[in-house]
């Protein structure tokens, strides 16, 4: 049984690895699974609710451009916006491709 001083959120309570890293929190892997997770969830809700998968599309590449704005500024992200044709091109946001 664990003394009332080992419970979570006690000061000597302690879950990080050797490197000061929490190791209770979701790997930066983990993460992104989750996040596309939610955000699959929220658009086939959305698709339920009527909306467009146009208007939809739209508007999820807006709200990330403006909250990348906001984290990164606006030359960053045009910079990073400016290779997205390329990487279009090449397939790598294209899910049920054919590979030859």
């Amino acid at each position: 049984m664990m003394a009332d001083s080992d419970m979570p959120g006690d000061a000597s309570f302690n879950s990080t690895d050797e490197d000061g890293l929490d190791s209770l929190a979701p790997t930066e892997t983990d993460q992104r699974r989750m996040a596309l997770q939610n955000i699959l969830d929220a658009w086939d809700e959305a698709l339920s609710d009527g909306v467009s998968a146009d208007i939809l599309a739209t508007t999820a590449i807006f709200a990330a451009l403006s909250d990348m704005v906001e984290a990164y500024g606006e030359e960053a992200v045009a910079e990073m916006a400016g290779g997205l044709a390329d990487r279009v091109r090449q397939g790598e946001f294209t899910l049920n491709r054919v590979m030859n």
